[in-house]
Order: C-alpha cells, then sequence, then structure tokens
C-alpha cells in the first residue's frame, strides 16, 4: 500500500484509518507486545515519521484500537444478554447466566484482553497527557454504557455495578496473560500433570472469576 501527500481531512482520514485496519491486522497474528512502529509503518506504505504525524506512538495506535474493539464488543453483547438472560429468574440465577456470557464473550475476543492487560503497564507509558484524557473520557463513557447493560440485567447489583464491571475488565486484562501457556509450561504440565492442577481456560477463569464477584456484591436477603 502507498500513499501520496494527504491533502485533505477526508484524506486525513482515510491514512488514520489505514493505520487502525493495518495494526489490528498485526494483533490477529502477533501479541500487543510484539506490535512495533517500524512493522506498523512498512506494512502501511508510510515512513515512520509519517506515522507520527496521525499517532504520536505506537502505544497511541493501541489505546485508539483499544476503544473502538471496546465500543464494538458493547455492542454485541448488548444483544447476547438480551438473549441469555431470563428476566424473571432470580437474582442468583441471572447472575450466573451473566458470569457465563460475559466470559464466552471476552475470551472470544483474545486481542481485547491482550489491550486490557497492556493498558496499565505498557500503552498509558508513551502518550501525552492529552492522549490519556482523550482516552479516558472515552474509556469512561464505554465503562457507563457496560454499567448500564449490567444493571438492566441485574438491577439488585445498583451501585456495585461499576465496581463490577471495571474490575471485570482488569481480570479479563490479568487472565488473559496466562492464555495460551507457553511451550514450556505445557510441557512440563504433560510430564507431570499434578503441576497444571490450578490451570483453567481463559473462558472458565473468567466465568469463576465472574461469578465470584457478581455473588459478593449482591445484595443479602
Amino acid at each position: 500500500m502507498t500513499f501520496q501527500r494527504a491533502r485533505s481531512e477526508e484524506q486525513r482520514e482515510i491514512r488514520r484509518r489505514a493505520i487502525l485496519d493495518t495494526a489490528a491486522a498485526m494483533l490477529d497474528e502477533m501479541p500487543v507486545a510484539e506490535v512495533s512502529l517500524n512493522e506498523l509503518s512498512r506494512r502501511v506504505g508510510l515512513a515512520k515519521s509519517n506515522v507520527l504525524r496521525y499517532f504520536e506512538s505506537r502505544e497511541a495506535v493501541l489505546l485508539e484500537l483499544q476503544d473502538v474493539f471496546l465500543g464494538s464488543w458493547l455492542a454485541e453483547l448488548a444483544d447476547e444478554l438480551a438473549a441469555g438472560v431470563e428476566a424473571r429468574a432470580a437474582p442468583e440465577v441471572r447472575a450466573g447466566q451473566l458470569a457465563e456470557i460475559l466470559s464466552r464473550s471476552l475470551a472470544e475476543r483474545v486481542v481485547l484482553c491482550d489491550l486490557f492487560g497492556a493498558q496499565g503497564g505498557v500503552l498509558e507509558r508513551n502518550v501525552s497527557v492529552e492522549v490519556v484524557k482523550r482516552h479516558k473520557r472515552s474509556s469512561l463513557t464505554r465503562l457507563a454504557a457496560m454499567v448500564d447493560l449490567v444493571r438492566r440485567h441485574l438491577p439488585e447489583l445498583g451501585d456495585g455495578a461499576q465496581l463490577f464491571c471495571l474490575m471485570s475488565l482488569v481480570s479479563a486484562g490479568a487472565l488473559s496473560a496466562y492464555v495460551p501457556p507457553p511451550p514450556s509450561l505445557l510441557a512440563a504440565y504433560a510430564d507431570e500433570p499434578a503441576l497444571g492442577v490450578l490451570h483453567m481456560e481463559l473462558r472458565d477463569a473468567l466465568r469463576d472469576s465472574f461469578t465470584a464477584a457478581l455473588v459478593g456484591v449482591l445484595p443479602r436477603a
């Protein structure tokens, strides 16, 4: 892919979108830690200095992608919850259904979980104050949308819904770091199965985490 110099806002937006789309394609092939500005520039067909005209760093590109992916996930999650949570079921039943749907949905989005895991320790470290402020404003808007979805199906959570949603995203990022296990770990488990007694698939780990959190914040009778 090659570009002529962008001379209009429309052309600049096309260039920005190409950079984001290329970075998204790279994330389908490699973890966040391996996405480099040099390789992104090469694949998008721009000099690194030109990429930096649109995004101030690799981290700024990935933060914007995180927001895009999060928005897409929440739109799909709304339909998944509407179809999978029984409106007239007891709170404990709805909590279990909510945990099951959230865990399945997030486990299917490994890239989004990987971005959550890298956010605090990597992605927010090499960006300007303005980029951080813009990202945080958008993140708060996304979080509010998730809280609204969860409260819609489990209103008993009340004010605890916000903490649950926030910790769910943090947990998704933290737990995804262990999936998939490296070859050396799999070999150790195969050689000595007792060592893998606590190993779980991402979906199972998320479901147990979410269920425990929901039980903890549901009001007592």
